[in-house]
């Protein structure tokens, strides 16, 4: 039983992004998902040449770090050196996936310059480990290097940090 549950833990860990680290690439689409704005499939290997802040998002969390969502909003990085991707995880909750898909075809409308994802099948909880019914944040490099993870709320602590990795490596 103990060999059982090391495997176990061990298998796990495996999945779990590490800071430093390039994730394994992933994509997104058909059945599983894709770009809000045409439905096309969304790649993690577009995660480069800038610092990119990704947001994995249950519906059911949205407002769990909306609080640093603003605070990225008023800083107004320049887009050339900066994006944010909002890849919203579909299968964590109970809502009809046709009401959230019209959410977020505002959103993009509104927002622009962020990349917004639909995730049917957890394809990022499956792949790179992160959790379900959650609000993610993740940074990467512009060598699409892990800088930052946080999981659920995001504390002022958690916020200075993000915000001193971005400013060091825009």
């Amino acid at each position: 039983m103990k060999k059982l549950l090391l495997s176990f833990a061990l298998s796990i860990n495996l999945l779990a992004l590490s800071i430093g680290e390039t994730p394994k690439e992933v994509s997104i689409q058909k059945d599983n998902g894709g770009l809000v704005k045409d439905g096309l499939e969304w790649n993690s290997s577009s995660i480069k040449d800038k610092i990119i802040v990704l947001f994995y998002v249950d519906p059911d969390e949205k407002d769990t770090n909306a609080h640093f969502n603003q605070i990225l909003k008023d800083k107004k990085y320049n887009f050339e050196k900066f994006g944010s991707i909002a890849i919203i995880n579909l299968a964590a909750t109970w809502k009809p996936n046709f009401v959230i898909e019209s959410i977020l075809k505002s959103k993009q409308k509104e927002f622009t310059r962020t990349i917004y994802v639909k995730d049917k099948n957890s394809v990022l909880v499956n792949e790179w480990g992160l959790k379900d019914d959650s609000s993610e944040v993740l940074l990467f490099s512009k060598d699409s290097k892990l800088l930052f993870y946080n999981s659920g709320k995001m504390s002022n602590e958690d916020i200075k940090q993000i915000l001193k990795l971005i400013d060091e490596n825009i």
